[in-house]
């Protein structure tokens, strides 16, 4: 068969994928849809009720065959009686032992036994078959007796008269004519028994498909179709009120609830991730306002002095919440409203609120005069801001740096143009990212450094970047410090 569809192929001039696929398609399968094992199963208990059947029919055949036999031979017996003497010669004898089909007959009456026909001697000892006996068991094994016994095997039979007085007839026939009507017989069942078993699956699977199968492809498809797309539109159920109708509705129900569940959790997302990022946002401003109430502190008003407790306390419990609130989801930035900023003085803001100071860590402008760029002046805010802040901390956590410059250290920002681009690079001399961290650091909730940030600020900032088509990126993570440039088209 492999040779056959190889040279097949040769002469369609099929690709090797080609044929493989055909070759797959082409090769037999065993049934394993449940509309092939239904039928299959509806043909197995069709022939094993009919072969339950089989059995008495078959000993039912067996005992009338024998019966018809005993009627010939007690018939015979009676024409032989009636003969003086009751001799008859042995020509018309044989005569009437052929026309009965057996081979020797006896009545027994009030215990006396007197043998009327008798055959030559035979090869076999006759087996007993008494059809007075009312024995099932007996019945319904003799017809398998006969089928699978010795072909000399013969047959002796016993029952009450019908014709005349007497305690029993008994004859002699042989089982071999019997044995080949058994087999007839059988065969014809057999064939009976088949042709009812195919029809009634037949039958039986065209209602099963009509009733049950199609509407389980039914509903399967809408299973597949709602796992593929749970939006797509709902297939409306039959108006059925069996079993298969309830499975529809409860379908189409169940169908419903998760898809409002999908579109609850979608809502509950965007807003998880808007209450994240506002959250980011709302510490910064914090953070400046703690360090704004800091200087405060110093001032000699007296109303200043009385109120900046309860300021700290506010702060402190707003601060408190902000880092409560970790859930990050996906929500939309507005649209940028791109702007001419001039960058240092958009560096100047973003590194007094992300805690920079000349005597801690220090900002080092390396920016052309008047360089300037074109973004939205409160994202591009953001996005410094976070950027200082993360090298700040990363700096003032870093172990390793020696205790006269610890807390100390300088965060260098380079501005240049290249190829229609504007390159914004912002450098530290901190301890660098990891490299198991360099990989995942814009996803969210990762976090180069010990400190308590939410792993939200590099996310945020990669995303405002993409939205003034530009991007973020990590260009150095070694030992010596860790370098990001902000790229926005000039």
């Amino acid at each position: 068969m492999s040779a056959l569809f190889d040279r097949i192929a040769a002469r369609l001039k099929l690709s090797p994928e080609a044929a493989e696929t055909w070759r797959e398609r082409l090769r037999p399968r065993a049934p394993d849809g449940l509309s092939s094992r239904l039928l299959l199963l509806t043909v197995a208990f069709t022939l094993a009720v009919e072969a339950l059947i089989m059995a008495p029919n078959l000993a039912a055949f067996h005992e009338r065959w024998l019966r018809d036999r005993l009627q010939a031979a007690e018939l015979a017996s009676v024409g032989v009686e009636a003969l003086p003497y009751s001799a008859v010669e042995d020509d018309t004898a044989a005569e009437l032992m052929r026309i009965g089909g057996v081979q020797a007959v006896a009545l027994t009456e009030q215990g006396v036994r007197r043998l009327l026909l008798q055959a030559p001697n035979l090869p076999r000892a006759p087996e007993l078959i008494d059809l007075r006996r009312e024995n099932m068991g007996s019945r319904l094994l003799d017809p398998w007796r006969t089928l699978f016994g010795h072909p000399d095997r013969s047959l002796r039979v016993q029952a009450k008269p019908r014709y005349r007085s007497g305690d029993f007839i008994e004859i002699v026939t042989p089982a071999q004519p019997l044995k080949l009507e058994l087999r007839a017989f059988l065969l014809n069942s057999l064939l009976v028994s088949l042709l009812i078993s195919v029809t009634a699956g037949a039958l039986l699977y065209g209602g099963l498909a009509l009733l049950v199968l199609r509407p389980l492809r039914r509903v399967t498809r809408s299973m597949e179709r709602f796992a593929a797309d749970p939006e797509s539109d709902p297939e409306t159920p039959s108006d059925r009120h069996d079993e298969i109708g309830r499975v529809e509705r409860e379908l189409a129900r169940m169908q419903d609830e998760v898809r409002q569940s999908l579109r609850s959790r979608a809502r509950l997302v965007a807003l998880g991730e808007a209450v994240a990022k506002i959250n980011h946002d709302l510490r910064n401003m914090l953070t400046s306002a703690q360090m704004a109430s800091e200087r405060l502190a110093a001032s000699p008003d007296p109303a200043v002095t009385k109120a900046l407790p309860r300021l700290e306390r506010a702060l402190g419990r707003a601060a408190a919440l902000s880092r409560n609130v970790l859930e990050y989801g996906k929500s939309e930035e507005p649209a940028p409203q791109k702007t001419r900023v001039v960058l240092t003085q958009a560096l100047t803001l973003a590194a007094e609120d992300a805690g920079l100071d000349p005597d801690g860590v220090r900002l080092v402008k390396q920016v052309p005069a008047r360089f300037a760029v074109e973004a939205d002046p409160d994202q591009l805010y953001r996005i410094l801001v976070n950027l200082m802040r993360n090298a700040r901390q990363a700096i003032e956590a870093d172990p390793a740096r020696p205790p006269e410059r610890r807390g100390k250290g300088a965060i260098t920002v380079s501005a240049f143009a290249e190829n229609g681009v504007c390159v914004v690079r912002i450098a530290d001399d901190g301890p660098g990212i990891p490299p198991r961290l360099a990989a995942r650091l814009f996803e969210p909730f990762v976090s180069s450094k010990q400190s308590e940030g939410t792993g939200l600020g590099l996310t945020i900032s990669r995303e405002l970047a993409a939205l003034h088509g530009g991007d973020l990126r990590l260009v150095e993570a070694a030992e010596g410090g860790a370098a990001f440039e902000l790229r926005l088209p000039a």
